[in-house]
């Protein structure tokens, strides 16, 4: 036994957490803090208590414990190891013998059931046997151990962050990846495997002030018991950085140990300040053999608690289309299976029927990376002349709802960036392109896109005018060139007083002179003999694999 240090009672040893979860009211050893007898003591005539008999001061302000059997326990918000932070794991508040009531109350023998039932402790959740039909099937496949996560080295044997996670030290980290690549599900994983307190928030429905109660909740914790708590944030760059500067200190001091879950990239989305004082994991998309594994085994499982015989539509050819459909988002394809299973059973129901009903929107985030992946992928395959590809990136991004406008501006720029010299006349054809598309919309405007897209593609490319600039830039970066005079010659004179200083008095005008050829110096003294346009429209160097190819 030990003494609890919030109220000073006799507690079982390995209970003391439990104890202290409960408000100091579950696993009192001490009978003399609590009262003898559920009977209410005897009055006196005129309805009050005599002295001699009157209530413990410690038991005076509890409720009584009939009245704590009746009360349902609410569950409260955030989760804190998979549970409201007011409810014990067994729904129930388990109480003392002395607490609870006598012999000859008829609730004795259902308190009796209870105490005698085997005590859940406080800690990581564990999945119930009977599987909540209600849930989808993305939520009841959910893996409960890192075993059964597909795809992510990171967990695998020898992954770096499993070999963290057994040893029981987590570091703060953020896991980065796309929708259904695992990261809330590895991220329960923990809570299920170490000892740490557990706490789990979503970035969209909690703010500021609960994130400070849960970090003064962790501080007690960690000064009572001495163990740490995890908070796992969920689309934690839904939060301002402001707002996540607030993770700072207690991350920072080891009162906390953060797991935050994003889609987008932490390089853009996450705090400076936070992201070095956490580790970041990138999980992997999901390959179509990994989804083809996950579907194989949440079918399996389907059939076994149904107990129904698998239908013949069901079969390899067509997990292997859902598979490819879901395009690396597992929770995409259990969605999809769960369809095509109820699809399956209806009468009449064809295997191109089941394929036709499912529909699914291009993965593309016209905030997120795949906008500024796509067009990266655009703009290099018309600097390298590949026609197919130029064509199949502009049409996924026109089918997932770009702004066509965003497309042709970036054609203007590559019509100089790319073709520049060696063909003038694409810069006009790009900004007429810009006009046509400004002006008639989609989708016509697709025609005079793909047009504009393939010329590009196909002209000759020169960046001999884009390298001179950067050759400029660069020489700007040198120590004192930027602040270099003017040549005297070349300074406008407006008034008086520049004249007489001589400002553009030995300047010669070009077109004064025969095909406009004079002796004139233009760059200042320093930079005489400078050169920053190059002869050559392209590079110099030969490409291995090309080499190879052609041998």
């Amino acid at each position: 036994m030990v003494e609890c240090p919030a109220c000073s009672k006799q507690v079982q040893s390995a209970k003391i957490n439990d104890h202290l979860d409960s408000g100091c009211q579950t696993f009192i050893v001490d009978p003399s803090t609590a009262p003898s007898s559920s009977v209410p003591p005897p009055t006196q005539g005129n309805g009050t208590t005599s002295s001699s008999q009157k209530r413990p001061a410690s038991s005076f302000f509890h409720t009584p414990a009939a009245k704590r059997q009746s009360t349902p326990v609410k569950s409260q918000s955030p989760k804190v190891n998979g549970t409201g932070a007011g409810a014990k794991l067994n729904g129930n508040l388990k109480r003392s013998f002395d607490e609870g009531p006598g012999e000859d109350s008829p609730m004795h023998d259902a308190s009796r059931k209870m105490d005698e039932a085997p005590t859940i402790e406080a800690g990581p959740v564990v999945k119930r046997t009977k599987t909540n039909r209600a849930a989808p099937l993305a939520e009841r496949m959910r893996p409960q151990t890192l075993d059964d996560v597909f795809g992510q080295d990171l967990v695998g044997p020898h992954g770096v962050l499993r070999s963290l996670i057994e040893s029981n030290q987590v570091p703060s980290m953020i896991l980065w990846g796309a929708s259904g690549t695992g990261k809330t599900t590895i991220a329960r994983c923990i809570a299920n495997m170490v000892g740490s307190r557990f706490v789990e928030m979503n970035a969209t429905s909690s703010g500021v002030a609960e994130c400070n109660k849960i970090f003064n909740d962790a501080a007690n914790e960690l000064a009572l018991t001495g163990r740490k708590t995890i908070i796992f944030c969920d689309e934690i760059h839904r939060f301002s950085k402001p707002q996540q500067a607030v993770f700072l200190k207690p991350v920072e001091a080891g009162t906390i140990t953060l797991v935050g879950a994003t889609t987008e990239n932490p390089s853009f989305k996450i705090l400076n300040a936070l992201l070095s004082r956490c580790r970041t994991f990138t999980l992997q998309k999901l390959t179509t053999d990994d989804i083809k594994r996950v579907l194989s085994r949440a079918l399996q499982a389907e059939l076994t608690v149904t107990s129904s015989p698998a239908s013949p539509l069901l079969d390899e050819e067509l997990i292997g289309y859902l598979a490819n459909f879901a395009d690396g988002d597992a929770r995409t394809a259990l969605n999809l299976l769960e369809l095509a299973m109820s699809l399956a059973h209806r009468e009449g129901m064809t295997k191109e029927n089941i394929k036709a009903s499912l529909t699914k929107t291009l993965v593309y985030d016209r905030a997120g990376d795949q906008h500024y992946d796509t067009i990266s992928a655009f703009h290099k395959s018309v600097r390298g002349s590949d026609p197919d590809a130029t064509l199949y990136y502009l049409a996924r991004m026109l089918q997932s709802g770009e702004d066509p406008l965003f497309i042709a501006r970036r054609m203007v720029v590559i019509a100089s960036e790319d073709v520049g010299l060696a063909d003038n006349s694409l810069l006009s054809l790009a900004t007429s392109t810009y006009t046509a598309t400004q002006q008639i919309g989609m989708p016509e405007a697709r025609i005079p896109l793909a047009h504009c897209a393939v010329a590009l593609t196909l002209a000759p490319k020169s960046t001999r005018a884009y390298r001179g600039l950067n050759n400029a830039f660069a020489a700007l970066k040198e120590p004192g060139v930027a602040g270099l005079p003017i040549p005297i010659h070349l300074r406008n004179a407006p008034t008086r007083l520049m004249r007489e200083l001589g400002y553009g008095r030995e300047y010669k005008y070009n077109p004064n002179y025969k095909d406009g050829k004079v002796k004139q110096d233009y760059l200042p003294d320093t930079l005489l003999g400078r050169t920053f346009l190059e002869d050559r429209d392209l590079g110099t160097e030969t490409d291995p694999d090309l080499v190879m190819a052609d041998a």
